[in-house]
C-alpha cells in the first residue's frame, strides 16, 4: 500500500483544514486506517482511526469533538475544525493489515510521507 497525504497548510487559530490521504496498491479498503501527528521536538502521537466501513472511529482526547475522520473509495480524510496552535505538527496517515481499530504506531504497517499543519495564534 502506498499512501500520499496532502491538504496541510497554515491557518489561524479557530480555522479549519481538511487533510486527505490517497491510497494505492494493496487491499487497504479492507483494513483500518489512521492519522498520527508529530510536533517539533516531540514523539509521534495518535490522532484518529477508522475501520474499513467508515462506521467505527476512535479519537484521541485532544482532538475529540473537533476533528472528524472518514474514508471513501481510495481516500481517507481528516476534517479539522477549531484548530489551536497546539495542533501544529506534521500529520501522517497510516494503514493497518487488519480491520481492528488501534492507536499505537507499531500496529500500522504502511505510512505516508506527512503533511505540515501550522496553526498561528
Amino acid at each position: 500500500v502506498q499512501l500520499q497525504a496532502s491538504g496541510g497548510g497554515t491557518v489561524q487559530a479557530g480555522g479549519s483544514l481538511r487533510l486527505s490521504c490517497a491510497a494505492s496498491g494493496g487491499t487497504f479498503r479492507r483494513y483500518a486506517m489512521g492519522w498520527f501527528r508529530q510536533a517539533p521536538g516531540q514523539s509521534r502521537e495518535f490522532v484518529a482511526t477508522v475501520d474499513s466501513s467508515g462506521r467505527s472511529t476512535y479519537y484521541s482526547n485532544s482532538v475529540k469533538g473537533r476533528f472528524t475522520i472518514s474514508r471513501e473509495m481510495n481516500t481517507m480524510y481528516l476534517q479539522m475544525t477549531s484548530l489551536e496552535p497546539e495542533d501544529t505538527a506534521v500529520y501522517y496517515c497510516a494503514a493497518r493489515s487488519t480491520d481492528d481499530l488501534a492507536y499505537r504506531e507499531y500496529n500500522y504497517r504502511s505510512w505516508g510521507q506527512g503533511t505540515q499543519v501550522t496553526v498561528s495564534s
